[in-house]
Formats: structure tokens, C-alpha cells, sequence
């Protein structure tokens, strides 16, 4: 009982549809039935009556129906829209159909009342006949109706599944994105662990080995000098002073290598102090005058004349700048012109204390800027002049490490190294006021 009870609820709708259209029949075939008893008045008064309780029971019955065909319908692909227009044109289809038999039926109810009147009947109305004609119409517009308003509302629900679906699925692509980038990242992760930890090992490996060659090489050093005091017949001499000068450089290598070791490590400590880049310059010039000599180069020099003041370490700057000037030493041309130049750069990045040097190679340059500060990196890849590959290397790193930035410009034959230190404003400033006072 309490099943039929739970029936009758859900199917309520439908139930007092199927009532409501018992109830207008009985009407309109009272309406067909005794249409000769009617005058045109009555007969559409009992068509109206008919339709208003056939119309919305039709109404009511015929949703029930379709919502319940159209309950577990799910399109199966994205195409949904076009399923659902097809289903769609196929109810109107059949809806069309049905009102075409419909008014079939009302055309042959008007010819038997034509007959009807033809052969003698002494009373026939052919209201009923119209009024039958137009509830064709009716029920054919309320059926419409009912569907468009239900395919519509199915419209709206299948595009409301698709929108969540669309999102559970972005929702899932977005997770699946975001392990994956998680995955990605930790792999990277570990590779730059490796390759610190692989640098760092490098870098161990060259200190210690460079540490560990100075102490022979001293004593080896020290053992010479005593020797140049024995009595030595001159080929000895010439052979001692020729391992004196290869040891000598290989000390020097030594000390690069370990100083360029050192300060890739991060572990350098600076004591920084003001100091004068031209003073610095011309000091270097006087340190190294018997190597500028000895190459017959011609240097030529164009600093600036404003204070070059600038706070750094002395040690690495002048280590900075004596190497730069000692490459173009090695490797420039015979008989061409070295230019050392410094001035004041201003950018997006502030203001710069900006030195280059540019040389004439003596040699092919078939290299990347990149590829020559590498350690080891040689421009002279026939290796027929001096030199181990670490100065650049060292004046990259070294600038790098001061807060500097270096840079190479390769034109033709023409080398340019470039250096730039970024100025404070209130180092300008300064360097204004006692240009002020000096005048």
C-alpha cells in the first residue's frame, strides 16, 4: 500500500493529466456526438469548456512523460549540443505528424457533415467542425511549448554537467601539471645539487692539489737560489737559469689556479677600501714597465679626468687590471697599439666606473666571447704564445665576486675587454664636490 501511495506521489502530475483529459474528451464527444442538437453559440461554449480542461491535462501529462524519456539521457562525446538539437527536431518532427493526422481526422469530421447535410439531415451545425480545426492547433502549440521548454531545460543542465565535467577535468589536468612540475623541480633540484656538489669537488680537488705543489716547488725554488751561489760552469748556468724562469712560471700558474680555485668556492674575504682606478692604472704601469719594454707595444692611455674613486679590494682590483693588461701583452699583434681607457657610464643600472682595453690579436680569432673566459681557455689555439689559459678567468671571476661585470666585444682582429663597477649616487656626489674644491 505504501508503495502505490509513493507512486501515485511521484506520478501525481502525470495522474491529474490523464484526468483532466478524461474529463475534456468526454466534452468534445459530447461536442462530435451531438453536434446537431447545438446551435453555434452552445457549440463553442462546449469547445472552449473541452480545451480548457483537455489542454493543461495534455500539458501535464505530456511533460510528465517526456521528462521521465529524457531523465537518464547523457551525451556520450562533446558533440552534445548537436545530439540535442537533433532530438529535438525529431520530437517537433513527430509532433508535426501528429497534428497533420490530427487535422486529417477534423477535415474528414467537416466532409461527414457535409454528407451529412447533402443528404437530408434536417439540423447540422458545422461549428464543432471549426472548433475542432482550431484544438488541433491548440494542443499542437501546447505540445510544442511543453517541448522547447523542457529541451530547454535539459539544454541548460547538459551544459551545466559539461561545465563541471570540463572542470573536474581541468581540476585533474592541473593536478596532474602540478606533479609533474613537482617532479620536474625536484629533478632539477637534485641535478643542481649534483653539479654544486660536483663543483665544489672540482674546485676541492684544485685547491688541494694547488696547495700541495707549492710546498715542492718552494723547497725546489729555494734549492736553485742556493745553487746560484756554487761555483757553476756556464752551460750549468745557462740550464739553472732556464729551470729557475720555468719554475718561476709554474709557481705562478700555481698561484692562479689556487687563487681562482679559492674565489669560485665563495670563500674569499675582501677588505674593501677607496681607492683611485687611474692611480691604480699608472701603479701597475710602473710594476710592469720592463714587460711593456720587452714587448714593443705602444700603450696608449686615455683616462679620464674626472676622480675615479671607488671602494673595492685593492689587491684583487689591481689583480683585475694587471691581468687584463698583461693579455694584451701576450697576445697582440708586434708593433701595434694598446688602448687603456676609463670613464663613467650612466644606464637603467645607475652609474659606472667603466675600463676597457683593446688590442690588436696576432692571431686568427675563431672563438665564442664566452668559450675564452673559461679556465684553460686559450684565444691562441696554435698555443705559440705564453700564457695558461686562467686570466681572463680569473678577471671574470674576480669581478664578478667585487660586484663588477666583464665583458668581451670581438670585432675583426680588434679584442676589447670591458669592465664596469657600479658607482653609488652619493659616490658621484663626492667625487663632484672635490672636483669643485680642487678648482
Amino acid at each position: 500500500m505504501h508503495k502505490i501511495f509513493v507512486k501515485m506521489k511521484n506520478n501525481g502530475r502525470a495522474i491529474l493529466g490523464i484526468l483532466l483529459m478524461i474529463v475534456g474528451v468526454v466534452f468534445f464527444y459530447g461536442l462530435i456526438a451531438y453536434h446537431q442538437f447545438y446551435v453555434t453559440e452552445d457549440a463553442w461554449c462546449l469547445a472552449i469548456v473541452a480545451n480548457i480542461l483537455f489542454t493543461p491535462g495534455e500539458v501535464l501529462f505530456f511533460h510528465s512523460i517526456l521528462v521521465r524519456k529524457l531523465e537518464k539521457w547523457v551525451p556520450e562525446n562533446d558533440g552534445f549540443y548537436e545530439e540535442w538539437k537533433e532530438k529535438r527536431r525529431r520530437y517537433l518532427q513527430r509532433l508535426v505528424a501528429v497534428t497533420g493526422v490530427g487535422l486529417l481526422c477534423v477535415c474528414m469530421y467537416l466532409l461527414f457533415l457535409t454528407f451529412e447535410w447533402n443528404y437530408g439531415c434536417s439540423r447540422t451545425n458545422y461549428a464543432s467542425g471549426y472548433a475542432m480545426i482550431i484544438t488541433v492547433f491548440i494542443q499542437s502549440m501546447a505540445c510544442r511549448s511543453v517541448i522547447s521548454h523542457i529541451m530547454q531545460d535539459k539544454l541548460e543542465l547538459l551544459m551545466e554537467h559539461m561545465t563541471e565535467f570540463s572542470r573536474k577535468r581541468l581540476k585533474e589536468a592541473l593536478e596532474i601539471e602540478k606533479e609533474s612540475l613537482k617532479k620536474a623541480m625536484e629533478i632539477e633540484r637534485k641535478s643542481l645539487e649534483k653539479v654544486s656538489r660536483s663543483d665544489q669537488l672540482r674546485i676541492d680537488l684544485i685547491t688541494n692539489v694547488s696547495h700541495d705543489l707549492k710546498t715542492p716547488l718552494t723547497s725546489m725554488v729555494g734549492y736553485m737560489e742556493l745553487m746560484r751561489k756554487e761555483e757553476l760552469s756556464d752551460t750549468v748556468r745557462d740550464y739553472l737559469d732556464v729551470i729557475t724562469d720555468k719554475a718561476a712560471k709554474l709557481k705562478e700558474m700555481i698561484e692562479s689556479l689556487f687563487s681562482l680555485a679559492k674565489a669560485s668556492s665563495g670563500n674569499v674575504e675582501f677588505h674593501m677600501e677607496t681607492i683611485e682606478m687611474n692611480r691604480l692604472i699608472e701603479q701597475i704601469y710602473a710594476d710592469m714597465e720592463d714587460k711593456i719594454t720587452e714587448s714593443g707595444l705602444e700603450i696608449v692611455t686615455i683616462l679620464t679626468d674626472e676622480e675615479t674613486k671607488i671602494t673595492t679590494d685593492n689587491l684583487y682590483m689591481y689583480r683585475i687590471c694587471q691581468n687584463l693588461i698583461e693579455n694584451a701583452l701576450k697576445y697582440s699583434a708586434r708593433g701595434t697599439r694598446v688602448f687603456v681607457k676609463t670613464f663613467y657610464k650612466s644606464g637603467l643600472t645607475g652609474n659606472q666606473l667603466c675600463m676597457e682595453v683593446t688590442n690588436t690579436a696576432g692571431y686568427h680569432m675563431d672563438f665564442q666571447k664566452e668559450d675564452i673566459i673559461e679556465r684553460f681557455a686559450r684565444a691562441d689555439k696554435s698555443r705559440t704564445t705564453e700564457g695558461n689559459g686562467l686570466g681572463l678567468a680569473i678577471v671574470s671571476t674576480y669581478a664578478s665576486a667585487l660586484g663588477g661585470m666583464f665583458d668581451i666585444d670581438i670585432d675583426c682582429d680588434q679584442f676589447k675587454a670591458k669592465l664596469a663597477f657600479p658607482i653609488p649616487e652619493e659616490g658621484m656626489a663626492s667625487c663632484k664636490e672635490d672636483e669643485t674644491e680642487k678648482s
